[in-house]
């Protein structure tokens, strides 16, 4: 492993000339992507500098030990050998995950849909919830959320809603939250204090550029008609409202929510795009006859993952098995521990995949 962060070393060096050079250094566009690519491995360049060091200091430590007579310094030099190795394994552990490849897209936007499942009204409510809940979320994490379209209940809830998250990194932290979400509560339209178990599914599809997937427009059937959403006179007297079938795949995408037509037609292609990436992906998975290895953040959206139990104001996630009794609180968006935990063993699995 060691060689392998040798060679990136090497690349930080050379990059460090490259960007020496005047002629470089009048290229904005390629002056960028060096930087950048020096950025994303400063990390482990650092780490590995640091355990070159640590080697040096505990080959003198131990060629001190040897030769060393006094007691007290044999002590000292034995608690010393004792850190600068427990420092050398969480180097060597740093090192191994950031050599992990990069998922490219771990940076982009997102796109999540939330669906009431079983439950009547209830699952409705609970869409909505869960809405506010990552809404929250992004707002902690200073991403910005777009409304893309949604469909009320008559109690206030959601049958759908689909909306846009904007942030470095989003991808990387909401992928993990695609999946059937359980709530066990009794519903506010319950007269006799029965516990209801409802669902919703969610959807979280990474934000693809047009030029990442190829639709040929001949496939799009696309109509307009009047919005129902918000927009006030001018959505209601004119057809701004979008929706746009895709006809080799089945997928239909409508948008509203946006004041003019051209506004709506991209914010569809937008969804429409993600939705094909992501059955593009299934299939190519599906045809390699791959097992699912990674169970934390497949993406599967049948697979159920968390439950929201509110008489015991617990929430569980079922792939790692963690359990958290701050209900409320991660309700209110508070998702970074949970997210933390399936982040830290996707890594572990990953790294045993590799037989890193």
């Amino acid at each position: 492993m060691l060689d392998k962060v040798k060679l990136v070393e090497e690349r930080y060096e050379e990059l460090n000339w490259l960007m020496a050079d005047p002629q470089v250094a009048i290229d904005h566009v390629k002056m960028a992507e060096y930087a950048q690519e020096q950025a994303e491995i400063a990390g482990l360049v650092q780490a590995f500098r640091r355990h070159r060091t640590l080697e040096s200091q505990l080959a003198d430590t131990r060629e001190l030990l040897e030769t060393e007579e006094d007691a007290e310094m044999r002590e000292l030099a034995e608690q010393e050998i004792v850190r600068v190795e427990s420092e050398m394994k969480a180097l060597h552990d740093q090192m191994r995950l950031l050599l992990l490849p990069k998922d490219p897209k771990d940076e982009k936007n997102v796109i999540v849909e939330i669906r009431a499942g079983a439950g009547g009204d209830e699952a409705g409510l609970f869409a909505a919830d869960l809405y506010r809940m990552y809404t929250r979320y992004a707002e902690a994490q200073r991403w910005r959320t777009d409304m893309l379209s949604f469909h009320e209940t008559d109690v206030g809830g959601f049958k759908e809603v689909i909306f846009e998250v904007k942030g470095k990194g989003a991808y990387s932290r909401l992928k993990f939250e695609s999946g059937v979400h359980r709530v066990q509560r009794v519903p506010i339209t319950e007269t006799q204090g029965r516990i209801h178990t409802s669902t919703a599914t969610v959807a979280v599809l990474p934000e693809i550029e047009e030029v990442e997937i190829e639709i040929d427009p001949a496939d799009l059937e696309m109509d307009v008609y009047t919005s129902s959403g918000p927009g006030g006179q001018h959505m209601q007297k004119n057809a701004t409202a979008v929706r746009i079938a895709h006809k080799p795949s089945g997928i239909v995408v409508s948008c509203e929510n946006e004041r003019s037509q051209t506004q709506n037609r991209e914010r569809a292609m937008a969804v429409l795009r993600a939705r094909l990436y992501e059955a593009e992906q299934r299939r190519q998975t599906e045809e390699r006859g791959e097992e699912r290895r990674l169970q934390v953040g497949s993406g599967e959206r049948s697979e159920k993952i968390r439950t929201y139990n509110y008489p015991q104001n617990r929430v569980t996630d079922h792939r790692i098995g963690l359990t958290s009794h701050r209900l409320e609180a991660i309700m209110d968006g508070d998702l970074g521990g949970i997210i933390d935990e399936l982040a830290t063993t996707e890594q572990a699995e990953r790294l045993q995949a590799i037989g890193a």
